[in-house]
């Protein structure tokens, strides 16, 4: 079986993928892809038109778009199901994921995680009005996001759905600002959910690192 994985080791889009196919024991190999160089490579783009991150190819099936390849990925490999049996359940993840993808990427990774901690890390200066404005925007999400918890371990029930693996890989990166994870503190179930969470092999076997600036 060839199974290899295009993506950017700090995307939090390949991070997701990664959490996935960690989750369900599934190897694999990658292929490092920067969607922000300027020469993406054409044989990256004759598989994802697009040019971004990241991009399955499973025995020369090529699939793009992160939900597709999460959800592929588990009804194609054994290993525990991530997606909930109960309808009421399903669509809660699927709503979860909507949510994250569409409300609270730019303002925990884009806003506050790029500003605070990435731009720092390879020497350029923060911004300290988009940390500001991301932290807003991040307040009505963890609200929403309070709001669409279960009370249970996670966020659809009492085993982890896609939509953990989703959320938890933009909330490691937003908690990595101090201001992040003091804001996700003050929800309880989600800091919760986070506490049980992050500490899964998963997370420890896909963590990206960041770079160190040189002194």
């Amino acid at each position: 079986m060839s199974l290899v994985l295009h993506g950017y080791r700090y995307s939090v889009y390949l991070r997701i993928a990664r959490l996935v196919l960690a989750e369900k024991g599934v190897a694999y190999e990658t292929v490092e892809v920067n969607p922000f160089a300027p020469d993406v490579p054409a044989a990256y783009l004759a598989l994802h038109p697009f040019g971004r991150v990241p991009t399955l190819v499973h025995d020369g099936f090529a699939l793009y778009e992160t939900g597709a390849i999460c959800r592929y990925v588990d009804r194609a490999f054994p290993g525990p199901s991530l997606q909930p049996k109960d309808a009421r359940a399903l669509a809660r993840m699927d709503q979860i994921i909507s949510v994250v993808d569409s409300y609270a990427y730019w303002p925990l990774v884009r806003q506050v995680f790029s500003q605070r901690v990435f731009r720092p890390r390879t020497g350029r200066p923060a911004d300290d009005m988009e940390v500001a404005q991301g932290l807003a925007g991040a307040a009505k999400v963890l609200v929403a996001l309070e709001d669409l918890a279960s009370a249970d371990s996670f966020l659809t029930g009492p085993v982890p759905s896609l939509a953990d693996f989703h959320l938890g890989a933009m909330v490691d990166y937003f908690t990595a600002a101090p201001e992040g994870a003091a804001m996700l503190d003050r929800h309880r179930l989600l800091a919760g959910w986070w506490e049980r969470l992050r500490v899964r092999p998963c997370f420890a076997a896909t963590a990206p690192g960041l770079p160190v600036t040189e002194v």
